[in-house]
């Protein structure tokens, strides 16, 4: 695993699984950033519009193909990844998320600067034997890890506590905020809007359990759900009239700049996306006091836009007083926005992770942040 002689260009690996959602935007985040600034970038994932994206962006982009979750297949998933990497030959490996940092461990073996970044942990995802079996993984995969990326002071403060040993560095996420602006809204009724996929994680029952509530007291009150997944079905047969499903959106945009507020009911997170993109849009956000939460706030904002995880009585109250409070919803918006910019700008993030590449390479710096062009556009 050494540099091409015929291209002095450092080359990096963005090794994923999911090819959907807020880890894809952030390996997308991350090419762009590395090919403005000269770096090869290859993304090994299974697919779909990941692959497509990256590839327009100018990634070379080798298929890896993975389930979602560990299983009979994770053999067969590390020896191809093993060929994929005597091919590629990457100077440094960055796995995203619970699969890529099983698998790309396993076939890495440290031979090469290994960052792995977990994107929430794999223990909480799962409960029982299957849990203790993920928790005993990452304390024992962590030896194969030259950093541990995480998203929030929160996510790794879950890793210490469950007894993961590791070198720890924290670089908050951030999104495109020349993408992610306000804009004009004709919607009248007042919306809730949800933005993620349609899994346990992202809490949507928990949300549909509380809306009851919410339509007492605000008896016009609408719910849209943006996205699709494993759950719709379920969630559908949970859902009232005066709920949308949406569906996959290609850009959520008009939803957030629609929404009188964006509510995120997690039951565990890095550090979620969808509320910062809602902030950038200027809209009030209500989210669950999971890892990542309180700090892609603004302070003040814990008071009125944080509820504790798995309390739908709690939720409806929270929802309820921010829909009848217009005022303090516009208020909350435009420190939202404000505290974005200053905080959570993808630039930010992209030097910072440049930053972690220059340790582990022991080089002059790779990175320059020039362009401001979205990775959207």
């Amino acid at each position: 695993m050494h540099r091409s002689a015929t291209d002095p260009r450092r080359r990096v690996l963005h090794l994923t699984q999911p090819v959907e959602g807020g880890v894809a935007r952030v390996v997308l985040d991350l090419a762009k950033a590395q090919l403005t600034a000269g770096l090869r970038v290859t993304v090994a994932c299974p697919g779909g519009e990941l692959a497509v994206r990256a590839r327009e962006l100018g990634a070379e982009v080798r298929r890896w193909r993975a389930d979602r979750s560990p299983g009979a297949g994770l053999r067969d998933e590390v020896r191809g990844l093993a060929h994929l990497l005597d091919e590629v030959r990457p100077e440094l490996v960055h796995a995203h998320s619970a699969k890529a940092g099983l698998a790309g461990r396993l076939a890495v073996r440290g031979r090469v600067p290994t960052l792995f970044q977990p994107h929430a942990w794999s223990f909480e995802a799962v409960d029982g034997a299957t849990a203790a079996l993920a928790l005993r993984w990452e304390r024992w995969g962590a030896r194969w890890a030259h950093r541990v990326l995480c998203v929030s002071e929160a996510e790794r403060a879950t890793g210490v506590r469950a007894g993961v040993h590791a070198r720890y560095a924290v670089v908050p996420n951030g999104i495109d905020t020349e993408y992610f602006t306000p804009g004009p809204s004709e919607h009248r009724a007042p919306l809730v809007v949800c933005v993620g996929r349609l899994c346990r994680q992202k809490g949507q029952d928990l949300l549909l359990r509380a809306w009851p509530e919410v339509l007492r007291r605000v008896p016009t009150a609408r719910l849209a759900l943006v996205g699709d997944g494993p759950d719709r079905d379920a969630l559908r047969r949970l859902a009232p009239d005066s709920v949308e499903f949406v569906g996959a959106v290609d850009d959520a945009r008009p939803w957030y700049r629609a929404a009188d507020l964006v509510v995120l009911p997690s039951r565990w997170e890095g550090m979620a996306l969808a509320p910062l993109e809602a902030m950038a849009c200027g809209r009030p956000v209500l989210v669950t006091d999971v890892d990542g939460a309180r700090e892609s706030l603004p302070p003040a904002h814990a008071a009125h836009c944080l509820v504790p995880p798995e309390r739908p009585g709690v939720l409806a109250e929270a929802v309820a007083h921010l829909l009848l409070a217009p005022q303090l919803r516009l208020s909350l918006g435009d420190r939202g926005r404000r505290h974005v910019l200053s905080t959570h700008d993808v630039r930010r993030t992209a030097e910072a992770v440049a930053g972690l590449y220059r340790e582990l390479l022991g080089e002059r710096p790779l990175v320059s942040f020039e362009s401001r062009e979205s990775i959207h556009s």
